[in-house]
């Protein structure tokens, strides 16, 4: 494998646009890439990536168990992460998965506590691994984080309704686009972090992949997407979108300038003017300690974050 060869830590590649990507990469006979990726079934995801016909001496790909729904599986994931990647750096982090599971379908008291599926899924599980691979990214020569976001976000015009709207069980109509919501106030509270740390060798971007009528990301969700909708966009063009925030090099000089539309532009900040509130993103970026309070087992579980 080449000494160049660049380290890609994926969620959401079992299937879909995440797999998309990975498979576009795979394809390709350099750069070569290290691929970690987390997934849910194992078996049937590895058997997916062995059935596609690229250059095993060029690229190297492990799967790891990961099922997001449950902080302790974060937590063991980011630590084999940690141990797969050695004294390697880490490039890139890439968080895509999400599901549109609505609110009401979650019970309290199960393994997402007083929160829905929805919202552990598609932010805190992965804001609380980017708690824990952290280290490991300040210490690359260069990293990005690749925040999977959506148009959606603009739907969430009243904040205030989050904490509410974001329990188990609440009756919200809005759920998927309220997690992009907090998703997308955790993707800036993560720029601000490593900008306050003096951390330039991290950055952030969030992107669009569009609206993909043919994934299966609205299983159990009830919502169907028409396939001829003017703006809808195949899977192999939802999954351009996303490498091209892996690459793309010029980020705008306003620094809250983050998300990258499908259609290849850079957002003006007036599209998503709420979630630009510093304390609302506070709000809802916790701490590493704070999750681990909320989730005291995982204090319990042995991690190492030197590795």
């Amino acid at each position: 494998m080449s000494s160049v060869t660049k380290t890609i830590v994926a969620t959401g590649a079992s299937s879909g646009l995440g797999f998309e990507a990975v498979k576009q990469l795979l394809l390709q006979p350099q750069p070569a890439y290290r691929f970690i990726l987390g997934a849910r079934d194992t078996v049937t995801t590895q058997a997916a990536y062995d059935a596609l016909p690229f250059d095993r001496a060029t690229h190297q790909l492990t799967i790891l168990p990961l099922e997001l729904g449950d902080m302790r599986s974060v937590k063991n994931f980011a630590q084999k992460t940690l141990e797969a990647l050695g004294s390697n750096d880490l490039e890139y982090l890439v968080l895509n998965a999400a599901i549109t599971t609505p609110a009401a379908k979650s019970v309290a008291g199960g393994r997402t506590g007083q929160w829905c599926e929805s919202y552990v899924v598609n932010h805190l599980s992965q804001h609380y691994l980017v708690h824990l691979l952290r280290e490991k990214l300040v210490k690359s020569d260069k990293a990005r984080v690749v925040v999977v976001s959506s148009g959606a976000v603009r739907m969430v015009k009243d904040p205030t309704v989050l904490a509410a709207n974001l329990k188990a069980g609440s009756a919200s109509e809005a759920t998927y686009p309220e997690t992009k919501f907090v998703q997308l106030l955790g993707a800036h509270w993560w720029r601000r972090q490593f900008q306050l740390a003096g951390n330039a060798n991290v950055e952030v971007v969030a992107v669009s992949p569009g609206l993909i009528p043919e994934t299966g990301i609205t299983r159990g969700s009830g919502m169907v997407f028409p396939s001829n909708l003017p703006d809808a966009k195949s899977v192999p063009e939802g999954a351009a979108s996303i490498l091209a925030a892996l690459t793309r090099t010029d980020l705008p000089a306003e620094s809250d300038r983050i998300f990258l539309t499908s259609w290849g532009e850079w957002w003006p900040t007036s599209e998503y003017a709420l979630t630009l509130d510093k304390e609302l993103q506070d709000r809802w970026a916790p701490t590493l300690e704070e999750i681990e309070s909320e989730w005291p087992e995982l204090k319990a579980q042995t991690y190492n974050t030197s590795a």
